[in-house]
């Protein structure tokens, strides 16, 4: 893993990474992935499963979102503007990047919960730059009570600014996701089952932190202009979609989300969209006991829609 470091539209820093087999010809590699990780964590938690790409012959990409990892200048905190679209102009701004450095290769993206929603909004807008999409641990319409959240995160930034660290919001965003694994050990059970994944998580200085108000209205924002019929019609219909996540993860609804995305993918007139639920499977698929699995999974899908 390579680090780089590139300016965004409004000119700030932007913490990138690259994972590439350097005795590997450019002519020779099958594609490029485009990883956008989720939210409260880094691009460098990708590490294993980017490896794994780059020994099947791929080139991996990724950047930490702004409020993230080495892009933060505050943890939890995106901009002054408006964090969800600061996001994926962040995400432009690595595509172009990426096709700079390798203008014959497709460009798969990668999103993954957070990662995901933001995915999902940049193949509406900049579609046009990427030829496959992947969405991990994500969801379909929201539900209308986001909305209520949403208010409440703009009465907090009114009240005290849009820089507000925000414990009510993380509560009631995360603080029913355990409820389904218990007895639990930690906070974070829901992610996935395997302990040693779950502690180091814990213990990484760029995970699980609270974020601010801002970040959240955004956020809730972001998700909610996803679904905007005129947007939605934007979805490149011949662009090849792989949904998957477990069949626990609460933020999938238990696998019914991924059903409901699945189905308006379908009703759009996607015409290859093809979704895995993994049993018993928690939020993070690519940490879950399995991975090795789910790692093959995503490669067979991606060699069959070469």
């Amino acid at each position: 893993m390579k680090n780089f470091i590139f300016k965004d539209r409004y000119n700030k820093d932007i913490q990138g990474y690259v994972w590439k087999d350097e005795k590997v010809d450019d002519s020779d590699i099958k594609g490029v992935v485009q990883i956008a990780h989720g939210m409260t964590e880094w691009a460098g938690r990708y590490d294993y499963f980017a490896r794994r790409l780059v020994k099947e012959g791929y080139v991996v990409y990724a950047n930490d979102h702004r409020g993230h990892g080495k892009s933060a200048e505050k943890l939890g905190y995106a901009c002054d503007i408006h964090g969800f679209n600061s996001m994926v102009d962040g995400m432009n701004k690595l595509n172009s990047i990426i096709r700079t450095n390798h203008p014959s290769k497709e460009i798969i993206l990668f999103g993954h919960s957070m990662g995901s929603f933001l995915s999902q909004r940049y193949a509406e807008i900049y579609g046009d730059t990427i030829d496959k999409l992947i969405l991990s641990g994500t969801n379909g319409k929201p539900d209308k009570i986001t909305k209520l959240g949403r208010l409440i995160a703009k009465i907090e930034m009114t009240l005290k600014g849009r820089e507000h660290v925000s414990k009510l919001m993380d509560k009631l965003s995360f603080g029913s996701f355990n409820n389904k694994f218990k007895p639990v050990r930690t906070n974070f059970d829901w992610l996935c089952g395997d302990e040693k994944e779950v502690d180091k998580y814990i213990e990484d200085k760029y995970c699980g932190f609270v974020c601010t108000s801002s970040f959240y209205h955004d956020l809730i924002d972001g998700i909610w202009s996803i679904h905007n019929e005129d947007n939605l019609k934007c979805i490149n219909k011949n662009m090849p979609i792989f949904i998957f996540a477990g069949d626990k993860d609460p933020v999938g609804k238990s696998g019914q989300g991924i059903l409901n995305l699945y189905n308006s993918f379908i009703k759009l007139g996607v015409k290859d969209v093809k979704y895995k639920l993994y049993k018993d499977g928690r939020h993070e698929m690519l940490n879950e006991k399995n991975k090795d699995e789910v790692i093959s999974d995503v490669l067979a899908w991606l060699e069959k829609n070469n």
